[in-house]
C-alpha cells in the first residue's frame, strides 16, 4: 500500500530563488501529496513570491523558531508520513527521498538524515569552528542519549503519522534543540529509529551563530535526556524532577 507523504519546510529569511528550485526538485524526487512552507516574519514581497510556488503557505507574524514551525506544519498535515527539510536545500531532494523511504515502506517509525554517517557524502564542508562544535556536540549527544546516532541535527527527518501522534505531546523545544528532543522522545515511546546517510552541502551564508546555538543545544540536550528518562519511568530522574511552572507542549501553544 502506498503511503501519502507531506513535507514541511520551515523558512525564516529564505533565499526565494533557491527555495523555488528546491520545491521543484522535491516534487520531482519525492512526489509528496503536499509541501507546506511555514514562513516566519517575512516581508510582503517574500510572502507573495512563495505564495506563487506549488506549496501550501502558512505565515506567522513573528519568528517562532525551527521546532515550533515544524510542529505547526506537522499538525496541519493529514498524510501517512510527515517529513521536513531545511529551506536552504543543503540536503538535496534525492536525499530527502532516501530519508523518507524506510518510513514509507514500514521499515522504520522515524528516519533521521545524517551528514556524519560514514556513508554520507559531504560536498562542501563547514568552517573549522562549526565543524568542531558540531562534532563535539554529536559526541556528547551519543553519550547522554539512549539513541547512538552519528548526527542528531541534520535538517532531514521523516516519521509516520502514528509516531508523530505518540511524540507530539512531549515536545517543548521551539528552536534548534527540537531535533534532539524529537529523537530522544521517539526512542522513549518505543519508535523504531534508523539513520540514513545523505548528501550534504554547507551553506556558508547561514546567519546562525555557531557558539550561541551550540550552547542552546547543549542545554536542550540535557533537558531532552531528562524528559526522555521521565517517559521511561526512570526513578532517579523522577526524584530529580521537581514540581514547577513549566512551559506547555508546543502543540498547546499559539504560534500565529
Amino acid at each position: 500500500m502506498t503511503r501519502s507523504v507531506g513535507v514541511v519546510i520551515p523558512a525564516y529569511h529564505p533565499d526565494v530563488d533557491r527555495l523555488e528550485a528546491y520545491v521543484e526538485a522535491l516534487h520531482e524526487a519525492v512526489a509528496p501529496e503536499t509541501i507546506r512552507v511555514e514562513l516566519d516574519a517575512a516581508d510582503p514581497g517574500v510572502r507573495d513570491r512563495i505564495e506563487a510556488l506549488p506549496v501550501t503557505l502558512h505565515e506567522a507574524s513573528t519568528r517562532r523558531g525551527k521546532g515550533a514551525a515544524i510542529t505547526a506544519g506537522f499538525e496541519a498535515l493529514s498524510t501517512d508520513v510527515v517529513a521536513f527539510a531545511d529551506a536552504d536545500g543543503s540536503t538535496p531532494a534525492s536525499s530527502i527521498a532516501d530519508v523518507i523511504r524506510p518510513v514509507e515502506s514500514g521499515d522504520a517509525d522515524l528516519a533521521a538524515g545524517s551528514r556524519r554517517h560514514p556513508d554520507a557524502t559531504v560536498e562542501s564542508h563547514q568552517t573549522v569552528a562549526r565543524r568542531y562544535l558540531g562534532d563535539g556536540f554529536a559526541w556528547l549527544a551519543r553519550r547522554l542519549l539512549d539513541v547512538p546516532l552519528h548526527d542528531y541535527q541534520c535538517g532531514a527527518k521523516a516519521l509516520t503519522n502514528d509516531a508523530w501522534t505518540r511524540i507530539r505531546p512531549h515536545l517543548h523545544e521551539p528552536g534548534f534543540a527540537w531535533d534532539i528532543e524529537l529523537i530522544a522522545v521517539a526512542d522513549a515511546v518505543g519508535c523504531r529509529i534508523v539513520e540514513v546517510p545523505v548528501v550534504w552541502e554547507d551553506r556558508p551564508e547561514s546567519t546562525v551563530s555557531p557558539v550561541r546555538t551550540t550552547l542552546r543545544l547543549a542545554r536542550g540536550l540535557v533537558v531532552s535526556r531528562h524528559r526522555a528518562r521521565l517517559l521511561r519511568n526512570d526513578r532517579l530522574h523522577a526524584l530529580l524532577d521537581r514540581p514547577r511552572d513549566s512551559t506547555p507542549a508546543l502543540v498547546d501553544r499559539d504560534h500565529r
